[in-house]
C-alpha cells in the first residue's frame, strides 16, 4: 500500500491496481448502504477507482497523517458529493478506464451484510477489517503451498483464530498421519506467522504515529458492530 501512493516508484502502477481490487468492495458496500442502487454503487465505485489510478489521488495520502483506512473512506465520500452526478452520466466501459470487479458477486454479498441498522460507516470499517484478514489468509496460504504444505493449512486453518479447539489437533493428526504434538507445533507456528503478517499488513495502513494495536482494537471491535 505505501508503494501506492508514490507515483515515482516503478512498482506504484501495480500496488495502486492490487489495492483497487483488495478494497473495492468496503466502498460499493458504503455506496450501497447510503442508498444507492447496485448500478449506481458500481459506477461511483470504478468511476472512483479509475480517478485513482489516473489522477494519483493518493499522492494525498500522507503517512505522517493517520489510517489509510480513514483516507480513502474521505475522498470517496468527497468524490459522491461532488461528482456523483458525473459518474452516474458515464457508461461502464467507456473512455475513461474501467478496473474490472465482480460486481455479481459484490452485490450478492452485500444481500449477506448485517441488516440495516448498520450505519454506512460502520459497514464500510466492517468490510475493511473482514477485506484485510482475508488478505493475510490467502497470503499464507500461498506461503505454505509454496512450502509443498498446502493440505496442512486447510487442515489447520480452522485453528487459527478458534476459541475452542480441544478436540481438533488430533482428528488433524489422524487425517495427516502426524502425531497430536506435532500438529500443535504446527499449528502454534502458523498462529505466529499469521500474527505477524496481520500487523505487518496493518502496520501498512496507519500513518507513523499511530498503533498497530490500537487498530487492530479497533478493527476487531469493527467486526463486531462495537465501534461508535
Amino acid at each position: 500500500m505505501q508503494s501506492a501512493g508514490h507515483p515515482s516508484s516503478p512498482d506504484a502502477r501495480e500496488a495502486l491496481e492490487a489495492l483497487c481490487r483488495t478494497y473495492w468492495y468496503p466502498l460499493y458496500a458504503y455506496a450501497r448502504r447510503r442508498g444507492a442502487s447496485p448500478d449506481d454503487a458500481a459506477d461511483s465505485t470504478q468511476e472512483f477507482f479509475s480517478r485513482l489510478l489516473e489522477q494519483d489521488y493518493l499522492t494525498t495520502a500522507d503517512r505522517e497523517k493517520g489510517r489509510f483506512r480513514s483516507f480513502l473512506l474521505t475522498v470517496f465520500k468527497r468524490h459522491l458529493a461532488t461528482e456523483y452526478e458525473q459518474a452516474r452520466a458515464l457508461k461502464r466501459g467507456g473512455d475513461r478506464r474501467i478496473l474490472s470487479f465482480d460486481l455479481e458477486a459484490g452485490e450478492q454479498r452485500y444481500r449477506n451484510e448485517p441488516s440495516d441498522d448498520w450505519t454506512p460507516e460502520a459497514l464500510y470499517d466492517r468490510r475493511w477489517a473482514l477485506t484485510l484478514l482475508e488478505q493475510v489468509m490467502a497470503e499464507l496460504q500461498s506461503e505454505y503451498e509454496a512450502r509443498d504444505k498446502g493440505p496442512l493449512f486447510e487442515f489447520c486453518k480452522p485453528l487459527l483464530t478458534a476459541a475452542d479447539d480441544r478436540t481438533s489437533y488430533d482428528e488433524i493428526g489422524r487425517e495427516l498421519q502426524m502425531s497430536e504434538p506435532a500438529v500443535r507445533v504446527a499449528v502454534h507456528r502458523m498462529r505466529a506467522r499469521y500474527r505477524e503478517m496481520l500487523r505487518r499488513e496493518v502496520a501498512q495502513t496507519l500513518g507513523q504515529a499511530d498503533s498497530v494495536e490500537d487498530e487492530l482494537q479497533y478493527l476487531r471491535a469493527a467486526i463486531r458492530g462495537k465501534n461508535p
